[in-house]
């Protein structure tokens, strides 16, 4: 099917006039795409004859809705050839619109003119980037038969819209710092999208962490303890909590870690906000290059972390609490103070600090090289399908924390220590040396098993969750209101 869809468009491509040979281009497809031949295409059969074109659901799902002109849920050939007549008008004149010398090519320097005057500040650097997605031949200009084809199928009808396909990105949650945050346009901040967006993500990384809550015990559990104290594989370590506490133990700090993820969230991006408007001196000429990005996300991180900090040490001494040791979050901070004072609540800050740096930067370059790579080798495509944004997530996680592992080590064995008022606390670098000596450089890798482990069922559920909670807040991924009713 898919081979039968290329053919389709290079069927416009050679035929690019109205008339007989377009209808019968069209009538081909329509007939390939309806796979049980009842007359009919309904969304299962779009999703499979277009399943290489990176489209979303919800994308085919208002393709069927805007050309479904007697509402009975499928299109016949006629609702069909009517759709794609009207959307092709709407793209000609997007296309006019864009090509400001009316020369018939888009160049990157007219991409960039067309997106600053919607409030989305891009780099000629990053209107080239678009520009290369939809270059067939080469040219590094587009024409209108390229620019008909790359969005034939997708539902777009302003460069809005357009931006945010071409923009995308997937914030996902797995349980450990959070990601630098997107880049979003004045248009999205004031129409609330920006906390549509974010909500969502917070909903989704609620879902993943509750998931996989007993693999971060479990990885707690051996980070603190070590070799000596917690021996055995994942499967002893588990059964060595639920002889202790009952199933339920599995799940024990997962409250707490659910909790700060909502202020987390609010207070990093509110801050990277305001680290990039000092960055980029009030102008808004265009986004922030890659290393600004990493400065102002490891920053925003840092004042994040700060403010919640105290939520961190709660959630490790909850994680490794014996049964019946707290009643509750209130208990073991009431416990925390009258024992240790307000000092407990920022022990292992430092370590904290320093790993935000390896995590926000490793992530984000590895992310953004691996999408790139995506789009280099896929040139004249659609943008990268969600799988590949997913999988992009995943391995950039996975970089930042085997990078940054040792440093949070370090953090949740200090947060861990229990200590009398005025007694001496063992440094970042006395603890160091100390996990080198006894157990080696390995040692300081404890618990990183379980913490991988979490990764593939982690982002698999965030994502899920992410999608639901867009679409029951009306936002797709292509950044749009939706629902029922709406448009």
């Amino acid at each position: 099917t898919l081979n039968q869809v290329a053919s389709f468009a290079c069927c416009l491509t050679e035929s690019p006039g109205p008339g007989t040979e377009r209808e019968k281009c069209w009538a081909e497809l329509f007939d390939q795409l309806d796979l049980n031949k009842d007359g009919h295409i309904d969304i299962s059969e779009l999703r499979a004859g277009l399943a290489g074109r990176g489209l979303t659901k919800g994308s085919l799902e208002r393709m069927v809705k805007a050309g479904d002109t007697n509402q009975d849920g499928v299109l016949d050939f006629e609702e069909f050839t009517q759709y794609l007549r009207a959307h092709e008008k709407q793209l000609k004149i997007m296309f006019r619109d864009l090509d400001r010398n009316n020369d018939g090519q888009i160049d990157a320097a007219e991409i960039q003119h067309s997106l600053r005057a919607i409030g989305v500040n891009i780099s000629l650097k990053d209107a080239t980037r678009i520009l290369q997605r939809m270059d067939k031949d080469g040219t590094m200009t587009i024409d209108w038969d390229e620019w008909r084809d790359y969005f034939l199928f997708n539902p777009l009808s302003n460069m809005e819209e357009v931006a945010r396909y071409w923009k995308r990105s997937m914030m996902l949650d797995i349980g450990e710092q959070l990601t630098v945050p997107d880049e979003f346009s004045e248009e999205e901040k004031k129409s609330g999208y920006v906390w549509r967006q974010l909500m969502a993500g917070a909903m989704a990384g609620s879902v993943s962490r509750t998931g996989t809550a007993p693999l971060d015990r479990l990885k707690v559990f051996r980070q603190v303890h070590g070799s000596s104290d917690f021996k055995g594989n994942v499967q002893s370590g588990f059964r060595y909590m639920v002889n202790e506490g009952g199933l339920q133990s599995l799940w024990r700090g997962n409250g707490i870690n659910v909790l700060k993820i909502a202020p987390e969230t609010a207070i990093k991006f509110t801050a990277y906000e305001q680290v990039k408007t000092t960055v980029m001196r009030g102008s808004n000429e265009r986004n922030l290059r890659i290393h600004e990005r990493f400065v102002a996300g490891s920053l925003a991180g840092a004042t994040a972390q700060t403010a919640i900090y105290p939520m961190e040490v709660l959630k490790t001494r909850l994680t490794l609490r014996k049964t019946g040791q707290y009643s509750g979050i209130a208990d073991c901070v009431k416990q925390m103070l009258q024992r240790e004072g307000v000092p407990a609540f920022y022990k292992g800050y430092l370590p904290n600090m320093l790993s935000i740096v390896p995590y926000a930067g490793i992530d984000l370059a590895v992310y953004e090289t691996l999408k790139f790579s995506w789009l280099n080798r896929n040139r004249g495509l659609a943008d990268p399908g969600v799988m590949v944004l997913v999988g992009c997530g995943a391995v950039s996680s996975t970089c930042g924390q085997l990078a940054s592992y040792p440093l949070a080590l370090i953090r949740t064995r200090m947060q861990a220590q229990v200590s009398v008022k005025g007694a001496p606390k063992p440094s970042m670098l006395v603890l160091l040396h100390n996990i080198v000596t006894q157990e080696g450089v390995a040692g300081l890798y404890r618990g990183i098993s379980p913490n991988l482990l979490k990764v593939i069922p982690a982002v698999s559920l965030s994502y899920v969750v992410y999608e639901y909670t867009r679409i029951l807040l009306g936002v797709d991924i292509e950044g749009r209101r939706g629902g029922k009713g709406k448009e």
